[in-house]
């Protein structure tokens, strides 16, 4: 997996910045202890969070 960034999500709607915060989580489901995969889900996840709390607090 890549590393999604604050920049990418910018562009993206509240409902597909849900939808892409579910893949995620399903992938670092399925990913393996110590890897870079894993490590890029947990960090693209807290980007995705913070982009969804950030509108949220927006609105």
């Amino acid at each position: 997996m890549k590393l999604i960034t604050r920049v990418e999500l910018a562009s993206r709607s509240l409902s597909d910045l849900h939808g892409l915060y579910r893949a995620t989580f399903d992938a670092l489901a399925r990913s393996t202890l110590d890897t870079p995969e894993r490590r890029n889900a947990l960090a693209s996840l807290e980007n995705i969070a913070a982009e969804i709390a950030m509108r949220h607090l927006r609105s």
